[in-house]
């Protein structure tokens, strides 16, 4: 920028983005500070390195604001992760298919485990009855984006809302002024470890 060019000369661009043409370096320089704007380059690789007659600081300050503004619209993606065993207590079932419910209509995605320990492994079918009867019974907030396949000694499946359900998630957060979702609950719950991150955080709310 500015003095920093070490090209003889530049192809400049006007502050409207109209073409000035190949100019020596001092020139463009003395055209910069003529209109009190900074030379730029915006090509550097270019020969002649293509430079713009821009103020710089004005430039960065509304970057920035963009970028900040993309950031805020960038839905969060959030894997939770609920553990079962094959042969869960139907009262556990049940408090666990709750937690997968909230989850769904939070607009979080789940990644259902079924562990096997010892002999259970030689019955996979267990698993897998377990998992179509989550999928069946929370069909109307979600589906299977993964489906059920074994994991050494687990057999894993993820769950994601349908597009309503995450909807109408979004909307309930911008009706709460974009505050975080509350995560007492979770952590009351099922023992809930912190998870955020924009290409799925998975946070374990097995409770197991």
């Amino acid at each position: 920028m500015n003095e920093q060019i070490r090209a003889r000369e530049v192809r400049l661009v006007g502050p409207e983005g109209e073409q000035v043409g190949i100019v020596p370096l001092e020139r463009a320089l003395q055209l910069a500070a003529d209109v009190d704007l900074d030379l730029v380059e915006v090509a550097p690789m270019a020969r002649p390195p293509v430079c713009k007659l821009m103020d710089f600081g004005k430039f960065k300050y509304e970057s920035a604001l963009k970028a900040r503004e993309a950031r805020r619209n960038q839905q969060q993606t959030v894997i939770k992760e609920m553990k079962l065993r094959p042969k869960i207590d139907p009262h556990d079932y049940e408090t666990k298919k709750g937690h997968v419910v909230r989850f769904l209509k939070a607009g979080d995605k789940v990644k259902v485990t079924i562990m096997f320990r010892g002999r259970e492994q030689s019955r996979p079918e267990l698993g897998y009855r377990l998992l179509r009867r989550l999928e069946s019974e929370i069909s109307e907030l979600g589906y299977v984006e993964a489906a059920p396949k074994q994991d050494g000694r687990n057999m894993i499946m993820v769950l994601a809302p349908h597009r309503a359900t995450k909807a109408a998630a979004v909307a309930a957060t911008a009706s709460r002024g974009g505050a975080p979702r509350e995560r007492a609950e979770g952590s009351a719950e099922a023992g809930e470890t912190a998870a955020a991150g924009e290409t799925g955080a998975v946070a374990d709310e097995s409770g197991e």
